[in-house]
């Protein structure tokens, strides 16, 4: 997975769908953007390493929003490096009050450590990174502390879990509110009105579609807004393949009573399928195998998506 210079000493450090996608400003005190999984740290370590990153001399930590898969080496570092780090106010909040649950860490049972925020973000902040000047926008939906940043001069948009290229990450309804659909449809409204080169998301690769990202999330959500049920069948494929990606080849007899267990699963279920757990289990699992996306082998079951 590719490291691209983006900018002057800023890089962009492509993950895979488990941990997210992070940057390093190489200086004498580093600034990084987002951390990864907490569970991937060793492979975070290894690429800021190879970029001339001293972990220890870190001065700045941003994250676009306290979900797990961002957050993940934010502790370690700032033991490291005694670093600030910096959140939306919404975010630097559930922080401070060590809230699992809107952080989604215990909904959706994801490794992570809480860590001192020192720094609050707002809308309309400009925040410096090295010589390069990012604007702060709040986009919720997808979490409500939820921000991307974009560089006018380079034309740069950082645009985290607020859009993707070709797909749109979850929307949970359960931790964001029902109002959640409404307040994606305002955030996609506020990056339409930036002038965007390139867009870094917070998984895959770079794009250039940015027009084309916009309208196929503003498509999804009027799919979104006509059937509701769409909401639930999607999270439920996204987050099957996420947890497994979290636990690796389970056993499949055991996976479903486990499933049963997890907060996000039982209640997605209930919120659009009406309790039917088996029936949906079924079909989400059935699904993502033709699409080889999930695969069965020796009575495990595991996916075949990529870190």
């Amino acid at each position: 997975m590719s490291t691209l210079e983006i900018a002057k000493d800023l890089f962009f450090i492509e993950r895979g769908y488990l941990s997210g996608n992070h940057f390093a400003y190489r200086a004498e005190e580093p600034v990084l953007i987002d951390t990864g999984y907490r569970s991937e740290f060793a492979e975070t370590a290894r690429r800021l390493d190879d970029l001339g990153v001293d972990l220890s001399k870190v001065g700045l930590i941003v994250n676009t929003h306290c979900h797990g898969d961002h957050i993940g080496g934010n502790k370690i570092i700032q033991e490291l490096s005694g670093c600030d780090t910096a959140l939306h106010k919404i975010g630097k909040h559930f922080i401070e009050t060590k809230d699992s649950w809107a952080t989604w860490w215990k909904y959706y049972g994801k490794e992570a450590d809480f860590f001192t925020c020192t720094r609050t973000l707002e809308d309309g902040d400009t925040l410096q990174v090295g010589p390069h000047e990012f604007q702060v926008i709040h986009a919720p939906g997808h979490a409500s502390d939820g921000i991307v940043l974009y560089n006018r001069k380079e034309r740069i948009l950082i645009s985290s879990d607020v859009l993707w290229e070709n797909n749109m990450a979850v929307l949970t309804m359960r931790i964001e509110g029902n109002g959640a659909l409404f307040s994606v449809r305002e955030s996609l409204e506020k990056l339409e009105a930036l002038d965007v080169e390139v867009v870094y998301p917070g998984h895959g690769k770079p794009f250039t579609t940015f027009r084309g990202a916009i309208r196929m999330s503003k498509k999804r959500l009027d799919t979104y807004l006509q059937d509701r049920d769409q909401i639930g069948t999607d999270l439920l494929k996204k987050m099957m393949v996420f947890n497994l990606l979290m636990n690796g080849a389970v056993e499949e007899e055991g996976y479903f009573t486990y499933l049963m267990r997890m907060h996000w699963f039982r209640e997605t279920v209930d919120l659009y399928f009406g309790g039917e757990y088996g029936a949906k289990y079924d079909e989400i699992v059935n699904y993502l195998v033709r699409r080889d996306i999930l695969r069965r082998k020796d009575n495990k079951i595991f996916t075949t998506v990529k870190k």
